[in-house]
């Protein structure tokens, strides 16, 4: 009797082939991570269709041993104490190494919380097949994927699975939860380290946009640049061609209308809700522009300070360290313009903080925010304010 197959598998496959398999078979794995746990489950970004999701819970029991109230409670923690002491996995905390290596160990030291749980685990499943199969055999599903490997490959199932075990705790646990608040760049300034990471769109399927989800946590898509891919969102955007998946959010909805001069409580709150969008074209539009007339016309030493500042004049304030205050105190006190512009972005955000105050009394904060920016005789500062008079609620909002 023939017994190769115990070595070569079922299969007998090439080496390309069995690297195929293994870059399917973890994508599926993303996608379910990403859809289904992230902004399905964790966010409710989407609503996604009853066999879907069993599909996705399967799944993920099988390649990962991983449960859904587990992995949402976690996560959600992670969001409400993000870069605090309770975060569960932060490397603004922990250290970068720490949780690049052992981000799956600081998962499962939260997992096991009983009142973490039931704190933030509300609304995932607690049917009959979750109670009495994926979370009583948790190792089960990952060990009958190591059998279904080794009968396909033979002897190299083993490679071919243990890079699926590793899959989602290295890039998902260590490399978005720690390097994704450590390095990168910033679309908007988020009230955290989150960060864009960029090019790992194929194997992270739209993760990586990290300073993007923080920033609108509720959106079913992490891309907002043209040329930022979200390979998370085209699976997205196929289910709900075929009537397995509805996006509930995508953003802030807001619209300009082009010649709108009045300011009222529609143009209030479309800007609160676009606080981020607005913030990140006053750095593009006024602080980035005037800082680059004084850099024209400075030395050497200062042009350095200048340009570290002008990142820094519009950076969250809790994510600015000592020396990046003392750029910004060097870079204001040498220019008037600066001062002014550091100083209108600081009230403006100061507008927005007190969002859930009196209605009446925020409009008329910002009318005279408005006013008083114009007053300044600076350019880029009355084109901005032009620009904000443009905002409204779109009437589907309103209705």
């Amino acid at each position: 009797m023939d017994f190769s197959f115990l070595y070569k598998g079922f299969l007998d496959a090439s080496f390309g082939t069995m690297v195929l398999y293994t870059l399917v078979m973890t994508h599926i794995t993303i996608v379910s991570v990403t859809v289904y746990l992230h902004r399905y489950s964790a966010h409710r970004a989407l609503e996604l269709h009853p066999v879907l999701k069993h599909f996705f819970r399967f799944w993920l029991w099988l390649t990962t041993g991983m449960l859904t109230k587990e992995w949402t409670a976690v996560h959600r923690k992670h969001h409400v104490h993000c870069e605090t002491e309770d975060d569960p996995h932060s490397p603004q905390i922990f250290g970068l190494k720490k949780v690049l290596w052992q981000g799956a160990e600081l998962y499962g030291v939260t997992a096991a919380q009983p009142e973490v749980l039931d704190r933030f685990g509300k609304g995932t499943p607690d049917d009959w097949v979750e109670r009495n199969l994926y979370s009583k055999f948790k190792i089960s599903g990952v060990g009958t994927m190591m059998v279904i490997d080794l009968a396909l490959f033979g002897v190299a199932g083993l490679s071919v699975w243990a890079i699926q075990m590793v899959w989602i705790p290295f890039l998902a646990a260590g490399v978005i939860n720690g390097v994704g608040h450590y390095w990168g760049y910033r679309n908007f300034e988020c009230p955290d380290a989150a960060r864009n990471l960029v090019p790992w769109g194929l194997l992270i399927g739209g993760e990586e946009l990290h300073n993007n989800h923080h920033t609108y946590p509720n959106s079913a898509k992490f891309s907002v640049k043209a040329w930022e891919f979200d390979l998370g969102w085209v699976w997205i955007s196929l289910f709900k061609l075929f009537g397995l998946a509805r996006p509930l959010s995508t953003g802030p909805i807001v619209e300009k209308v082009a010649g709108k001069s009045l300011i009222d409580k529609d143009t209030l709150w479309a800007v609160l809700n676009d606080r981020f969008r607005v913030m990140a074209n006053y750095a593009e539009r006024v602080v980035a522009p005037a800082v680059e007339h004084e850099v024209q016309r400075a030395d050497a030493a200062t042009r350095a300070v200048l340009m570290r500042a002008k990142t820094l004049l519009t950076r969250e304030e809790t994510l600015v360290d000592e020396a990046g205050r003392n750029d910004i105190t060097r870079a204001v006190d040498g220019s008037p313009a600066l001062k002014t512009i550091y100083e209108m972005k600081q009230r403006l955000q100061s507008v927005w903080a007190r969002r859930g105050g009196d209605a009446e009394v925020l409009l008329g904060d910002f009318k005279q925010w408005c006013i008083d920016a114009e007053a300044t005789g600076i350019h880029a500062l009355r084109e901005f304010v032009v620009d904000l008079k443009s905002y409204t609620v779109p009437k589907l909002s309103r209705a």
